[in-house]
């Protein structure tokens, strides 16, 4: 008994040696989230997609983070996927695919590869213009476009202009941000908010004596959980 007890030992930690002799994955995927190849801007970490590998016994997805400004990066293994954005992701919709005639992609990685993902945004931030105003406010002026017309569109529901200490710039990392509710937008191609400056100067406010801030605009879409944002900018105060 003992001997046949040494034999499944030994079995079980050579099939785990060679198990874990298999070389890591080497190959990395990146690009962008795109509508027309300009990216767009999320939240950092709350949008995602899922890389789906055929066989290998996986039953779970690979779930790839986008970046607040629209770029992702994976390692991979070598081998054919299916890249699939869930319903529930993004301020945006994904585009049917002319090989698929799905929202599904199919996607062949063979060493390392770039290739952006087009989707169909409800809206896009244009021409924001974010900057220092006296001392103590920061200005911005921008206008939004919609995109997905018909019976896919959706209202905005609140536009918001944040500032923060970091490049991370969103709904969770601020420290000052001016609301505008979406009923109150008179003209979308011409948008106009301020928001006050924390004590950033002399050591007394929340930014301690930094002398600059991030800022960037979000766009709270009815009906859509995630953001859409404008690309961060740094405000010098100096």
């Amino acid at each position: 008994m003992k001997k046949i007890f040494a034999y499944i030992a030994l079995a079980l930690t050579a099939f785990s040696c060679k198990k874990d002799n298999y070389d890591p994955p080497s190959s990395t995927f990146s690009g962008f989230i795109t509508y027309k190849g300009v990216p767009v801007n999320v939240s950092s970490k709350d949008v995602t997609f899922e890389l789906w590998e055929p066989g290998w016994g996986k039953n779970g997805a690979i779930t790839v983070n986008v970046k607040e400004d629209g770029s992702f990066s994976a390692l991979l293994f070598d081998g054919n996927y299916k890249l699939i954005i869930p319903p529930s992701q993004g301020p945006f919709r994904s585009i049917t695919d002319a090989e698929t005639k799905t929202d599904t992609m199919l996607l062949t990685i063979r060493g390392n590869q770039e290739m952006n993902i087009e989707v169909m945004p409800y809206y896009m931030v244009r021409e924001a213009k974010l900057a220092l105003s006296g001392t103590d406010v920061v200005t911005g002026n921008f206008r939004l476009e919609k995109i997905l017309t018909g019976p896919d569109e959706r209202n905005i529901e609140s536009v918001f202009l944040y500032l923060n200490q970091t490049q991370f710039v969103d709904g969770t990392n601020y420290i000052a941000r001016t609301v505008l509710d979406g009923g109150n937008i008179t003209d979308p191609a011409n948008i106009s908010m301020q928001v006050n400056i924390p004590d950033v100067i002399s050591g007394n406010g929340a930014t301690g004596n930094q002398d600059y801030v991030f800022a960037r605009v979000g766009v709270k879409i009815s009906g859509v959980e995630d953001l859409l944002f404008s690309e961060v900018q740094q405000i010098n105060l100096k």
